[in-house]
């Protein structure tokens, strides 16, 4: 029995013998948190507050200089509670401008518009135009088009006609008035047959004209 003994404490001391450094699988037994991130805590930033101050590219400032810190276009100063940014009260830009630029401390307007769109065209400021033969337009300094139309007055004829790039008709042969289907000069008595004299009234042209029957020549030839 005590041989027995004696070869089981053997054992004990031989088989921890036979586990190698290569057997273990360091997968089955995962480092601690604090183990993994052990290699960041070689990577020192340097701390400058209270001593200057850094801008986006990582350049250093002293307190007191002042600088762009990169992010705005205004100029700041280092102070030990870190950069102090002017903020100054911009003007505005005009509503007319069509191409402003930021790369001051304020936006600047470089270009405005002087002129005036109207129907696909553009025209200069108080420049006078006639999109068509009724209409007289002018280029406001607002940029905005106002426009008259002609109003035009009542054509003392029967037949106006419209000339090519005029507005208002015209009476090419002067004023008239119908007598019945008849076109018959205004300011004179025509007879429009046998029997009627007739005269278009005065001033109201668009109006019948005044007839009156006179003795009939087929009856005097009775």
């Amino acid at each position: 029995m005590a041989l027995r003994i004696h070869e089981a404490w053997i054992l004990l001391f031989v088989i921890p013998g036979l586990v190698t450094p290569a057997a273990i699988n360091h997968e089955d037994y995962p480092a601690d948190e604090g183990d993994q991130t052990s290699s960041n805590d070689n990577l020192i930033f340097d701390d400058y507050r209270g001593k200057g101050c850094v801008d986006d590219s990582g350049f250093v400032y002293k307190l007191g200089e002042r600088f762009f810190p990169g992010h705005s276009n205004c100029p700041c100063v280092c102070t030990e509670d870190g950069p102090v940014c002017d903020q100054p009260e911009c003007p505005k830009i005009h509503p007319k401008c069509t191409k402003v630029e930021h790369n001051g401390c304020c936006p600047e307007c470089k270009e405005v518009k002087n002129f005036c769109e109207y129907h696909g065209k553009n025209y200069k400021i108080l420049e006078e135009f006639k999109p068509s033969p009724c209409e007289w337009c002018r280029c406001e300094p607002s940029n905005e088009v106002h426009c008259v139309v002609a109003d035009c007055a009542v054509p003392e004829c029967v037949n106006p006609v419209y000339e090519p790039e005029q507005c208002c008709p015209v009476c090419k042969n002067g004023p008239n008035c119908f007598a019945g289907t008849t076109i018959i000069p205004a300011g004179i008595e025509v007879k429009v047959d046998d029997c009627n004299i007739c005269h278009c009234h005065n001033g109201d042209w668009w109006k019948p004209a005044q007839c009156s029957k006179r003795e009939c020549q087929g009856k005097q030839a009775l």
